[in-house]
Formats: C-alpha cells, structure tokens, sequence
C-alpha cells in the first residue's frame, strides 16, 4: 500500500503549529525520505505560513543536510513581506535533527513588455510506447507512487543506453499515481527529483548516490486543474562528474511543451 500525495500534504492543515507529522515507508529512498518529498512538504509548509493569497512560488533552493528519518517536524518563517515578493525559510526536522532546510521566493505577476520563452523540449517517444523505468517492485521506495518511463524508448539502466549515450543525460516521462495531485507547486517539485541522477550513466557498477544542494526557478504553469493527470516530460545532464560530485542542469516540461520548471542539482556520487 502507499500513501496517496495528497493525503500526505493534507497533515499539513491538519497540523498548523509544525507538530509531528507522519510519512510512511513508501515515500523513502534508502535511510531518508526521498528529497522530492522533503522538498514539497516544505513548499507546503511555506504556503500555509504565508497564509491565504499566497502569491505563485517563483524559486527555491534546498539544502538536503542530513538523513531524514522520522518522526518529522517543520517549522516556517517568513524572513521578509515585501510589495509583491515573500521569502520564506522552511525547515524539515527528524529525529535526528534538521534534515532539509529550504530558501523560498515566492512572488505575484508583474506587467512587463519583455515575454521571452526559449526552451523547447526535445524529441520523444509517446509515452504509451514507453516500457516503466523501474520493474515492478524494483527501484527505490517512492517509485511506487509515480508512474516514470525512458521518454527515448530505451531503458536508463541498459548496456544499449550506456554504450549509445553521447553525453549522461537522461530524458523520462513522469506523472503522479494520485489522481488530485494536480498541478500545484508542491506536486511539481515532487516530480522534478523523480529521475535518478543523470551521472548514473558514466557508473559502471552500483554505488550510492545522494543529492546535497537543488535549486529550482518555478516557471509561469498553465491554469491549474486539479483533475490534470498528464504526463510531464523531464531532462537532466550531468555537465561535469569528479572528485566525488556531479552537477546537473535539470528541465521539467508538460505534454504541450511548456516548460514548467528548470533547475540544478550538486550529487554527492560514492564510487
């Protein structure tokens, strides 16, 4: 069994003051949560601090700090109200102490003469055609609440996908098993940290990795509708892999095209 997305961001109401919250096995990755998750429920918990009105998140930066274990605790606090912008730090504590911490920015539309997108996505192959990333019942915990699949037909952990690469890149289709998710900030973040580091296409053998620093520009979403189950396409390129860390530029776009989200990742690769 796991836990739907939306029941586990619905404790935060339930849970105003930061008090304990519970996530299950199912959302793990290795001895931590996986970070997409962290990630959202800080967004979640910035979002309920600032209240209604809250305006759009535009940027976040996240700290993965320690292993995160529960139970858990968050704490927000608004570092500065300004005219148009909030920034927001949001903390995840375990039992171990802080987690992740998260720098957040949100901030309402602006008239400006300048509209300028440049981000096309990449080629696919339809997501029907695609086989699942993962075997079932393979693949770290939180797998099992996304549906991701090779959005080039071939499997990430193939000797044909290593040996045809150009470059450790990695492009996979991804949406959500819970219906509700929607399209929302925190359901966005959750996605955008589903694929595996892109370095694990230069890894030979198996070997732990593990994400230090994210940080992510939350681009202009078409309306949201809460009943959008559409599939999100995602691409990340692992630039430069030594001494023990690999840097990745990340881009989440939806069905049409649209890019949603981009980013970038610091991987802590232990091989």
């Amino acid at each position: 069994m796991t836990t739907p997305f939306t029941t586990l961001m619905a404790q935060l109401a339930q849970a105003p003051d930061g008090s304990t919250l519970t996530v299950t096995e199912d959302w793990g990755q290795g001895r931590t949560l996986f970070g997409g998750i962290s990630a959202a429920l800080c967004v979640a918990s910035a979002q309920q601090t600032i209240g209604e009105g809250a305006p759009p998140l535009r940027s976040g930066q996240f700290a993965f700090i320690g292993p995160a274990s529960g139970p858990f605790r968050l704490e927000s606090v608004v570092l500065r109200r300004g005219k148009s912008t909030v920034f927001v730090q949001a903390d995840l504590h375990g039992e171990a102490g802080l987690a992740t911490r998260a720098l957040l920015t949100f901030g309402a539309a602006r008239q400006s003469a300048i509209d300028d997108t440049d981000l096309a996505a990449p080629a696919t192959v339809d997501p029907d055609r695609c086989s699942p990333l993962h075997p079932e019942g393979k693949g770290p915990g939180f797998v099992a609440n996304f549906e991701i699949r090779p959005a080039d037909g071939v499997a990430v952990f193939s000797r044909e996908a290593r040996e045809s690469a150009q470059r450790p890149d990695l492009l996979l289709w991804a949406r959500h098993r819970d219906p509700a998710a929607g399209m929302g900030a925190p359901a966005l973040i959750a996605l955008a940290d589903t694929p595996p580091p892109a370095a694990v296409r230069l890894m030979t053998v198996s070997a732990p990795i593990s994400t230090m620093t994210w940080m992510v520009d939350i681009l202009p979403p078409p309306p949201a509708d809460a009943s959008d189950r559409g599939w999100r396409l995602l691409r990340s390129s692992a630039e430069v892999t030594r001494e023990g860390y690999s840097s990745q530029a990340m881009t989440l776009w939806d069905e049409a095209g649209r890019p949603l989200v981009i980013g970038r990742q610091n991987i802590a690769v232990f091989s």
